[in-house]
């Protein structure tokens, strides 16, 4: 089922998801509810916060980059109660999009590598380390367990410039191709 996306300026995007246990009621189709959602909206990755679910659940499939990035190449995962414990390599920027903040976008400079301890939709422990945009995007994702979006992490010059921008996502004004939640009701 395609769950609707919430947009920036709901209180959900700004708190810490809390850990879910294996019993999680009806786990499963969540994940693959959140899979529907994220292909939807032709997204790279979605977590949980951003269907109104304050819980550490994010989903990734980086397979569209790689064209460009081979890293991502078949990488189709769930991350479930993740914890980074290391960010290191490179910083780059990167013009970062998210389904929370449609149309618009902002480059965000991350490290290159990440190392993440994280379940997987079966709860089978696992500690991996992902490079490239593989890496950004699980450091995307997990920034929203955190209660952050991208745009946190942009100057906050930047932030002044794009102020009416966000204020436009959150008041509704903004048309994706996908259904959303506004914190504020649509004027139009």
């Amino acid at each position: 089922m395609i769950l609707p996306i919430v947009a920036y300026g709901n209180s959900v995007l700004k708190h810490q998801a809390e850990e879910i246990s294996k019993d999680y009621p009806d786990f499963k189709q969540l994940v693959a509810d959140m899979f529907e959602t994220m292909y939807h909206a032709q997204g790279c990755g979605l977590a949980a916060p951003q269907i109104n679910k304050s819980i550490r659940l994010f989903v990734i499939d980086t397979d569209e980059f790689k064209e460009k990035y081979p890293e991502g190449a078949g990488i189709k995962k769930v991350f479930v109660n993740p914890q980074i414990i290391e960010l290191s390599g490179t910083e780059w920027s990167f013009k970062e999009g998210c389904l929370s903040l449609p149309d618009m976008s902002e480059d965000v400079i991350r490290p290159s590598k990440v190392r993440i301890h994280y379940f997987d939709e079966d709860f089978v422990e696992h500690e991996d380390e992902f490079d490239g945009i593989v890496a950004r995007v699980i450091q995307h994702e997990y920034d929203h367990l955190e209660g952050l979006v991208y745009v946190d992490r942009v100057s906050s010059m930047r932030k002044l410039l794009i102020k009416s921008k966000l204020r436009n996502i959150t008041e509704g004004l903004v048309n994706p191709e996908y259904k959303m939640i506004f914190a504020k009701k649509n004027r139009r």
